[in-house]
This record gives structure tokens, sequence and C-alpha cells, in this order.
């Protein structure tokens, strides 16, 4: 079984989905969420100073509505929606996620407990919502 073989058929388990290392290419990644019709959305953790940096870009790289306020409980409730982003399963690629000195520690939990609260939402749904850190 090839590389992108067995990364679609990973993908496509709902029981496996969650917050992972990427351990693969982030081109094989989007080979295979395309291959299964997964929407991959990807966000530079590097590039922020702020949380509301942070929010903006995660808004502009899902495709946020206009009412995508800017805060933990838009993200929340943008993630658990995506109406406008209809797919077979979603995955989040957060780049550079070792660099968050920006974001304070109280910040870091919420937004750890909001992406962890996205994935059991989503398999609730029947749809794998996959979030991998690189």
């Amino acid at each position: 079984m090839s590389e992108i073989s067995s990364l679609l058929t990973r993908l496509t388990n709902i029981n496996e989905a969650g917050i992972h290392q990427l351990n693969c290419t982030v081109d094989e990644l989007r080979v295979s969420a395309v291959q299964a019709q997964f929407l991959l959305f990807e966000v530079d953790m590097a590039q922020f100073q702020s949380k509301g940096a942070f929010l903006a870009e995660l808004a502009q790289a899902i495709h946020a509505p206009d009412w995508f306020g800017g805060n933990w409980d838009a993200m929340a409730d943008a993630l658990n929606d995506l109406s406008w982003q209809p797919a077979a399963g979603y995955i989040l690629v957060l780049h550079n996620s070792g660099d968050q000195q920006w974001l304070p520690v109280t910040d870091y939990s919420i937004m750890q407990e909001i992406l962890l609260d996205t994935v059991v939402f989503w398999k609730a749904e029947g749809k794998p919502f996959w979030i991998f850190c690189c």
C-alpha cells in the first residue's frame, strides 16, 4: 500500500481523528485531503503577535462568514458549524505550532479546549476533523 493510500485510509477513519503531529509532508496531506473530499485549512502560527491576529487568520483560512466576531466563542461557533464549507471531513494544519509565545497560557488552554471540542463535535456528526501540528 502506498503512503498516500495509507494516509487516505487513516484520514477517513473517524476514530483516529484528533490533534496529531504531522508525520508526512504537507503536500502528501493535501493530496490525500482532495482524494478524501476533505477541506484542508492552513494557518501559520509563527506570524502572529496577538490572539486577535490568530483569530483573524483562522477566519480567513476557513472563509468564515461575516458574523465571525474575532473571539474564542466565535472560533468555537465557526469550527462547529462550517455549513458554508460542506465536505466529507476537515483538516486544520497549524504550521509552526511550537511558536506561540504571543499567546498567554490561559488563552493557549482555551484554544486547545476549543480544538479538542471541535474534534469531538464532528465525530458526533459522523465526520472526521483532524488537526495537524507541524
